[in-house]
């Protein structure tokens, strides 16, 4: 009887190595396909970074911030004086259209 228990006692640590291997074949795999993800991200962020540097002329996340917000800023005035430019063509048009109506 204490060979069958011998026995029981392989074929289940048999078992147990043959689930290991399995386990870490499976670590291999996820192993060289998250080298390979990182691996494209690294260029991808190579890639942008020199896009960013090529039309902003930094690829640093806090100078690329500034540069955004100091183009908010300039859109922000931009359209302020567009908005007055506009509101003195209205303006000189009811002028306009008041000096007809009186002459």
């Amino acid at each position: 009887m204490a060979n069958k228990g011998a026995i029981d006692q392989d074929q289940a640590l048999e078992k147990e190595l043959n689930q290991l291997k399995r386990e870490y074949e499976g670590l291999k795999e996820d192993k060289v396909r998250t080298e390979q993800d990182l691996s494209n991200l690294e260029k991808q962020l190579s890639e942008l970074e020199a896009r960013a540097m090529a039309e902003y002329g930094a690829c640093d996340p806090a100078e690329l911030e500034k540069i955004l917000q100091q183009r908010r800023e300039e859109n922000k005035n931009l359209v302020s004086r567009y908005q007055a430019h506009i509101k003195e063509i209205k303006s000189a048009l009811e002028s306009v259209e008041n000096q007809g109506e009186v002459g």
